[in-house]
């Protein structure tokens, strides 16, 4: 399909190559690098003002918006065991203990620490461990699974042993973004701490001799506040209403350099290239800096997302997210998020940029990942990362961005984590991939081999049900999409050939877009459209994941599930009905464009 993933204007995409310069993004990571971002303080005021005047000095058109965001910023922590205190930090979202702090009982559950980066975001415990009323110590991150759990397991208490010797920042709420009624009871009720390792290993040792009390004191600041968002706008010249929004968040913990200065800084470079060459863009670019990602559980994002949710769905072709490029050592490219429709173009851009080879994987969620219930197609998160034979070596253990520096989260996250010239690599890749969005005439989306993926996720999920329930209309339903698809699609290698304003062009990606607004939802969300879904890892085809627990059901629990999955199926064949209808009407309408 090279008519999909290749350069259509490589002419173009090379002068646009040879633009790139670190003098710019490397000035705004050095004055990053002096500048605590937490989201509602001045400092993040004065990284807006910054963003928004070197789009100024750049004649590139762009708006600060002003919203207030829900946010929670941790202000102290500490935990005391005897007459010892631990050094600790609480993540955002914690409940506060107040002075009196929270004093319990710990009773320690064997964590299992991630070994891969895939696994971070998830959460596996079925140990027999009775916490209610007692203060849960087990390994990790407290991220808002794990939370949850123990939560409701009646814990009122959690401390979480970091896997080093430093201590990392995160966030435990499942609420993404700002709360609604669908979730505002959903809020952390327990205070959480994390310690380091080997304070961790001392009190696992204590509470092993015998029962142990320990004091948990929190404290946070949570409420509205104003939080700048600055997004800049480069119109395309043949269909400039059509746009790719390119985006990452410039708050931090601490000064967050790799997380994310170097991202803030692809972003100005990204803007000031293309509208230096926007006279041959096709498309529009829409670039976005987003506050509360860290202390708002992406409420920048999402307030966007909510904002202008009927545009987006109108005309946003698709999202890429920007975040913790150009690390030190960061030179491979793995575990890199994309949606399975783009996998492809994305592969063949990092090879065109770089000529490395990538590999990527379902994406998280996570990330400002905020336009799946809209339906959005999506690719990259994180971005070039350390080679796993040097993670090893080093000793390190998986963490969420900075390139595989576990510098993450930590107040060491300071200007020696960029690298020069791996952030070049990275803008290179970034250029490539959304110079051929914006200019091949075709959008390039193989929703073929989406449902290709479908059909493996619903075999895994019919064979775990067995006979308690009939896929038969999803495997049906599918069947006809990819029908519909093959033949569709037969038509790229000719449509990809043509101007970007031939009506069947048009057509034909009107239809992928439709298609990514019916298919994305099924695979990446519960809730529905223009809603939100909890920040806890959501498996492919979530509506009828649950088959997978019915060989362990039973008695009610058992007639739930195949309730439950009856229903999904009807929502999944009525999805896969739809997207066939969809690209039928797609394949007739470029014949009669043709004939006529």
């Amino acid at each position: 399909m090279q008519v999909l993933y290749g350069p259509k204007e490589a002419t173009l995409e090379q002068r646009l190559l040879d633009e790139l310069s670190i003098q710019e993004p490397w000035a705004l990571i050095e004055r990053f690098s002096t500048l605590v971002r937490e989201s509602g303080s001045e400092d993040e005021r004065i990284a807006a003002r910054y963003i928004a005047d070197r789009l100024t000095a750049l004649g590139i058109p762009h708006t600060v918006y002003e919203p207030e965001l829900f946010i929670s910023v941790p202000v102290s922590a500490r935990l005391e065991v005897g007459g010892r205190t631990f050094r600790a930090k609480t993540p955002a979202f914690s409940a506060s203990t107040g002075p009196e702090g929270r004093p319990g009982e710990v009773v320690y559950v064997p964590g299992k620490a991630p070994s891969e980066v895939q696994r971070l975001f998830h959460f596996d415990s079925d140990l027999p461990v009775d916490v209610r009323g007692k203060i849960v110590l087990t390994e990790g991150f407290g991220f808002p699974g794990a939370v949850r759990h123990f939560e409701e397991q009646g814990a009122i208490g959690q401390i979480y042993i970091n896997p080093g010797v430093d201590i990392h920042w995160g966030i435990c709420t499942t609420i993404w973004g700002a709360p609604d009624l669908d979730n505002y009871r959903d809020r952390p009720r327990t205070p959480v701490l994390a310690i380091s390792r080997p304070d961790g290993e001392a009190l696992k040792a204590q509470v092993a001799q015998g029962p142990t009390q320990v004091t948990l004191y929190t404290e946070l600041k949570e409420g509205w506040f104003p939080c700048p968002v600055v997004v800049a706008e480069i119109q395309g010249t043949r269909e400039p209403e059509r746009f790719v929004l390119v985006h990452g968040h410039y708050d931090s913990w601490d000064v967050g350099v790799g997380d994310n200065a170097v991202g803030d800084a692809t972003l100005l470079e990204l803007a000031r290239v293309f509208h230096r060459h926007r006279e041959g863009l096709a498309r529009s670019l829409r670039i976005a800096w987003w506050p509360a990602h860290s202390t708002g559980r992406y409420g920048g994002s999402t307030w966007y997302a909510d904002t202008f949710g009927l545009e987006l769905d109108r005309n946003c072709i698709a999202q890429v997210n920007i975040d913790s490029p150009g690390c030190r050592w960061a030179t491979e490219y793995y575990d890199i998020s994309w949606m399975t429709e783009v996998e492809d173009f994305c592969v063949q851009a990092i090879r065109d940029a770089t000529g490395q080879p990538a590999q990527g994987e379902r994406p998280h969620q996570a990330g400002d990942y905020s336009f799946n219930n809209i339906g959005i197609s999506s690719f990259f998160m994180l971005l070039s990362t350390m080679p796993r034979e040097l993670l090893q070596e080093k000793g390190y253990y998986p963490v969420g961005g900075c390139g595989g520096n576990i510098a993450w989260h930590t107040e060491h996250d300071r200007l020696e984590i960029a690298d020069r010239d791996n952030l070049m690599r990275d803008l290179r890749v970034y250029v490539t991939a959304l110079h051929r969005v914006l200019n091949n005439p075709l959008h390039p989306f193989d929703f073929r081999k989406l449902g290709r993926e479908f059909h493996e996720t619903l075999s895994r999920y019919a064979e775990a049900a067995g006979d308690a329930v009939d896929f038969g209309p999803a495997f049906r339903a599918l069947g006809r999409l990819q029908g519909e698809l093959a033949e569709l699609y037969a038509l790229a290698p000719e449509l990809g050939q043509q101007p970007v304003t031939d009506p069947r062009v048009r057509a034909f990606n009107d239809a992928l877009l439709e298609l990514g607004r019916l298919l994305v939802p099924i695979n990446y969300t519960r809730r529905g459209r223009f809603r939100t879904e909890p920040a806890v890892p959501i498996p492919p085809l979530p509506d009828l994941a649950p088959a997978t627990e019915l060989p362990r059901a039973e008695g009610h629990l058992y007639r739930v599930l195949q309730t439950h999955l009856l229903r999904g199926i009807n929502r999944v064949a009525w999805t896969f009905e739809r997207a066939a209808t969809v690209a039928q009407m797609a394949r007739e309408q470029v014949h009669r464009a043709s004939a006529s």
